[in-house]
């Protein structure tokens, strides 16, 4: 009998107060989010740990109870992933930049013995900030291992993760007044790493056209926009604060989803539903929602089942991305 490991990937986040600033550390210690020298990645690393420990993360955190629901949210999802692949799979969660660490998921991984490890993010859309990070990550942790490594590099038109968003997202419209606008809302990156060849805002444009078509809305109102913008660097737009502007110059209704999360955090709980909806009863916008992510949605684990059984089936994945991404996953061949 062959025997896989599925590994789910995912960012991580503070599971408790004392860990905000040393998550916070992790975070901007990666060369893919600071590329800059060691010594001093280390000490900006160190300075915005402190001051944002301290200020808007501190405070984020703690209109949460000081925590993160991120491990817990991925953890359900790994439950039911695994009660969907059945006993010749054991699904696992590592984290990026908070325990469980991939070098401690590993050892798990290594008691288990898999044939075939499978490494899925629980990123839809590919970056070098997230999914090749995650990827390099585990790959160190797991020299040693001598079986197949398989990458599922990205899936922003999973037919399963399309249909969850829309029955979730027409579920909401269904008590929006008419002139509503949704806004599709993903995490910003600066303008100089799409510029690279990173296929993150394109991947992110596909996905939301995906999710229009299968809500199949005549004359829908819908936006792209990003979140989360920090820093003095130029970032990709319009951003979500524009956005909300314009809706309020405008008088329409905002519904928000955040298409490129599928877990429940600080940036979907926090950002968007209580610090987007100040700002939107500030700006005199008549009515404001938010689409909680796919979360377990049976539809969202039906396509991620697809997703190990296309990897271990070896079934050749056609390139997405147009050529000009030269840091497209590896899985987009």
């Amino acid at each position: 009998m062959t025997k896989t490991a599925v590994v789910l990937l995912n960012l991580g986040g503070p599971t408790e107060e004392k860990a905000i600033k040393p998550f916070l550390f992790n975070f901007f210690m990666d060369k893919n989010i600071i590329a800059a020298p060691l010594p001093i990645r280390f000490f900006i690393a160190k300075l915005i740990a402190y001051k944002r420990g301290n200020g808007p993360a501190q405070e984020a955190y703690g209109k949460m109870g000081g925590k993160s629901p991120l491990l817990e949210n991925t953890l359900l999802q790994e439950k039911a992933l695994q009660e969907k692949l059945g006993g010749d799979f054991k699904v696992f969660t590592a984290m990026r930049y908070w325990h469980p660490f991939a070098h401690e998921v590993m050892q798990k991984v290594k008691e288990y013995a898999p044939d075939k490890i499978v490494l899925l993010p629980l990123y839809p859309q590919f970056s070098t900030t997230t999914v090749y990070s995650s990827f390099e990550n585990f790959h160190a942790a797991a020299k040693d291992f001598k079986g197949q490594m398989i990458e599922r590099c990205c899936y922003p038109e999973n037919s399963g993760f399309i249909k969850a968003s829309a029955q979730l997202i027409a579920e909401k419209l269904k008590t929006a007044p008419a002139k509503t606008r949704l806004l599709f809302s993903a995490h910003g990156l600066p303008e100089k790493v799409i510029q690279s060849g990173d296929p993150y805002q394109w991947q992110c444009e596909k996905t939301a056209e995906a999710i229009v078509r299968e809500l199949n809305i005549h004359d829908l109102d819908w936006q792209i926009c990003y979140q989360s913008r920090v820093g003095p660097l130029k970032w990709i737009g319009p951003s979500t604060e524009e956005a909300l502007e314009k809706a309020g110059r405008e008088k329409v209704g905002v519904l928000v989803y955040p298409h490129a999360f599928v877990s429940e955090h600080v940036e979907t709980i926090v950002e968007i539903g209580m610090e987007y909806r100040e700002k939107s009863h500030a700006l005199g916008i008549p009515w404001f929602d938010r689409v909680e992510t796919v979360g377990t949605h049976p539809l969202f684990i039906d396509g991620l089942t697809q997703e190990v059984f296309r990897a271990v089936g070896g079934e050749q994945i056609p390139r997405i991305c147009p050529a000009n991404f030269k840091r497209c996953g590896c899985a987009c061949v």
